[in-house]
């Protein structure tokens, strides 16, 4: 039997590099990679107006991409999600996707200070000005506020990263 592949997941604060380094993960393990944003640009073009939107979209995407993450990890095919998991809950839903087909998984914790953050979503919005009006220093407040570092408890495998490799 064909082991099963790992899920690769990111827990960060907006802005940290969730998208950029999932996108070298998934090069570097040639890894199936899957990117909320694209999902849910793809699914509900121009319908996220407010992050409140996102979380609606976010919940709706969630019980069709499990079981697809699942089909791939079961085949022995490694999965980066470019999803957040910055909640318990959301880990916890990462986790338990990952044990039901006795997969591995790897959450990577970048682990970036708010002016870091900051810094890079000012960036972001130079590079991708259709971002400009979601990356913003208002946004990142609001978003900031429902980040939960993870903890040793949750029984992942967490690699942290400060950002600096």
């Amino acid at each position: 039997m064909k082991p099963s592949g790992t899920l690769y997941f990111f827990c960060g604060k907006m802005g940290a590099g969730k998208s950029t380094k999932s996108k070298q993960l998934a090069l570097d393990k040639h890894a199936v990679l899957l990117s909320e944003d694209e999902w849910i640009s793809s699914l509900y073009p121009n319908q996220v107006a407010s992050f409140e939107d996102y979380l609606k979209f976010s919940e709706l995407l969630k019980p069709f991409l499990k079981k697809h993450v699942q089909n791939i990890l079961s085949v022995g095919t490694d999965v980066v999600m470019d999803f957040s998991a910055n909640t318990q809950k959301l880990r916890k839903w990462f986790l338990d996707m990952a044990s039901e087909v006795n997969a591995n998984h790897q959450l990577i914790f970048l682990n970036l200070n708010n002016e870091q953050c900051l810094r890079q979503i000012a960036q972001r919005r130079k590079e991708q000005p259709e971002r400009a009006a979601f990356d913003t220093e208002a946004m990142f407040i609001h978003v900031t506020g429902f980040f939960e570092e993870p903890e040793a408890s949750e029984g992942l495998n967490i690699l942290e990263s400060s950002g600096k490799e």
